[in-house]
């Protein structure tokens, strides 16, 4: 999805990969990477291209069809994930995401068993 949706937001605005590789500071070839779907960007660059291209980072990863920007990552939750450090395993994002997940659904269920009393 991340590949389909850089390469969208480019031919939107009429660029090369080139110029928007320049733009962010990497080398086109992994630029295409990443439109490919061959290579994905960490969380700096992802936050780059997001910023570059004006469009949410969940918009970019296919989690929502809302690609305009909010205010979602001056958010603490969002910030902590933005701010993971780049050496961060594949495993250990999901771990994160996993946990996030659970505490999410426990906190809705208590929060619907509050209303109904």
């Amino acid at each position: 999805m991340l590949g389909e949706r850089l390469k969208e937001q480019r031919l939107g605005k009429k660029l090369r990969q080139e110029d928007v590789a320049t733009k962010i500071g990497i080398a086109r070839t992994t630029y295409a990477m990443y439109e490919q779907n061959k290579r994905e960007p960490d969380n700096e660059t992802l936050q780059k291209l997001a910023d570059f291209f004006d469009v949410q980072i969940d918009y970019l990863l296919g989690r929502t069809t809302d690609p305009s920007p909010s205010a979602q990552k001056d958010k603490p939750v969002n910030r902590a994930f933005l701010e993971l450090p780049d050496d961060i395993s594949e495993e250990e994002k999901e771990f994160l995401q996993a946990q996030l997940d659970l505490q999410l659904e426990i906190f809705r269920k208590l929060k619907e068993k509050n209303s109904k009393q």
